[in-house]
């Protein structure tokens, strides 16, 4: 079992409500908003029902900002394309376990290739999925949203399984970060970092912020360390 504590909260935000004719600019804004990491919502149009951008695009900006990258693989067959996303300059690789026939084998591949691993569970996907690969993980992924699209309600009654995770996690011997992505905003933040997250996805709520993208960090992580 892990000793000592948490990591420090970490906001980072979905680019998904980017302008995307300006995604570099947008990538610096957030860069000095003071962000932690940026995420890059990566979908397929089959997995989800939208599709985004590939590692392309992501390479495109990579030099704009030193801020790490993060990629949320919503796609199926993923074990195709992440060498793709690691040399686009993705530090972090999220797969979701639902696309994963092979998920260790996954984990490994991202390992293997000098990357963090983590997995993404959709609401219905139950924790304990992730039980037995804990030894390749740097972080779990729980959606407080179905995914594939932006600005959804965050739905409260995964915090529960949000608490299961954060204690499945603590039987590793080593410290896992636990995500929640979905409906983040000043209204929900405290309740996922109460319920054990250490990192907050935030897209629609951080981008429509009143006083923009500074306050909207500096809210969030007010209010997550507050609670956690």
């Amino acid at each position: 079992m892990q000793s000592g504590s948490a990591a420090a909260i970490k906001i980072i935000p979905s680019v998904l409500p980017a302008d995307f004719a300006r995604l570099g600019d947008e990538c610096q804004a957030l860069e000095k908003a003071g962000v932690d990491r940026i995420q890059f919502d990566v979908m397929d149009g089959r997995f989800v029902p939208n599709i985004t951008f590939g590692p392309d695009v992501i390479a495109s900006v990579r030099g704009a900002v030193s801020v790490p990258f993060e990629a949320h693989l919503m796609i199926e067959e993923p074990d195709h394309l992440i060498s793709r996303f690691v040399e686009a300059g993705c530090e972090l690789i999220i797969v979701h376990e639902e696309t994963c026939i092979h998920l260790h084998r996954t984990l490994a591949l991202i390992n293997d290739l000098g990357a963090q691993a983590a997995v993404a569970l959709n609401p219905h996907t139950p924790i304990d999925r992730v039980a037995h690969v804990l030894d390749l993980l740097n972080m779990v992924l729980v959606m407080t949203v179905n995914p594939g699209f932006g600005g959804q309600k965050y739905i409260t009654t995964m915090e529960p399984k949000i608490r299961g995770a954060r204690h499945l996690l603590n039987t590793a011997d080593h410290w896992i970060d636990l995500e929640v992505d979905g409906g983040i905003s000043a209204a929900t933040v405290a309740g996922a970092a109460a319920s054990g997250a250490n990192v907050l996805i935030s897209g629609s709520a951080m981008f429509r912020h009143p006083e923009g993208l500074a306050a909207a960090v500096t809210e969030l992580r007010t209010l997550a360390t507050e609670a956690y």
